[in-house]
């Protein structure tokens, strides 16, 4: 694959936290004490790379703390890796959190232009696509009142909204579209296949393996940290759903022995 062909390129990366177990809070308590803070190193990521191709619905999966959100941060610069490098080809736009870049007092028409400033559009362009984006959002009703008012569902259907409308080559997604009802996800999945027709790219997470299937053509399954296995959506997904069931059979033979 070349690299005209790519969306974004994963190559190595790896990153680190750090897990406080003492941790001096004035400097009095470090003197002392004589000694620093204790902790120990928690690799969210180790060694992971792969390649998003240009124009797929790319899904991250893997179980609860397998590094999917860290690895979507790291795409989105929020996070920064200690090695390895992420290279986009293409404008980046993120939502990653209910909300994320809106000021809780401030009209949802107020955080548009706020938010759609944040994610690289000018006033200009915020005001040419500002009913669009009002009329995707479904929150017309409500634009003129504070955000804090708004419920998580609409939160995140005006956050997408102006995301989408960033018109980035790339979108990044985290779990947030579960919030949405019924009828946004529907919005969404034809958003996105309109995205695959113009040869954008989306990045998502997701725990629903019926929305990843249903909704991307290439998947990255990861576990602890690590890349088990990237390629073509469905048998990834298959592998990672075989596993679930060969560790539910494991833990099922040992429930059966004597403590």
């Amino acid at each position: 694959m070349t690299d005209q062909k790519l969306a974004v390129r994963v190559d190595d990366i790896s990153k680190r936290f750090r897990l406080y177990k003492e941790r001096n809070q004035t400097l009095k308590a470090t003197v002392m004490r004589g000694r620093r803070s204790v902790h120990e190193d928690f690799w969210a990521l180790r060694d992971v790379s792969f390649d998003v191709p240009e124009g797929s619905t790319f899904g991250l999966i893997g179980s609860n703390g397998s590094g999917k959100s860290t690895l979507l941060k790291c795409l989105a610069k929020i996070y920064y890796p200690e090695k390895g490098s992420i290279t986009p080809y293409g404008k980046v736009a993120a939502l990653l959190e209910v909300g994320s870049g809106f000021h809780p007092e401030l009209s949802g028409r107020e955080n548009i232009f706020l938010n759609g400033s944040i994610l690289g559009m000018s006033r200009k362009e915020i005001l040419s696509k500002y009913d669009e984006i009002v009329e995707f959002s479904g929150v017309s009703e409500f634009i003129d009142q504070p955000v804090k008012n708004y419920s998580s569902g609409m939160y995140v259907r005006l956050g997408f909204s102006i995301a989408i409308h960033v018109d980035p080559q790339i979108l990044v997604v985290d779990e947030v579209l579960a919030v949405g009802d019924a009828e946004f996800q529907d919005k969404c999945r034809r958003k996105f296949s309109e995205f695959r027709d113009k040869g954008r790219t989306v990045i998502l997470v997701s725990h629903s393996m019926e929305m990843v299937r249903e909704m991307c053509d290439h998947a990255a399954w990861l576990n602890k940290g690590q890349l088990v296995e990237s390629g073509e959506a469905d048998p990834t997904i298959q592998a990672y759903l075989d596993s679930l069931g060969e560790a539910g059979e494991r833990e099922g033979g040992h429930g059966g022995q004597a403590a």
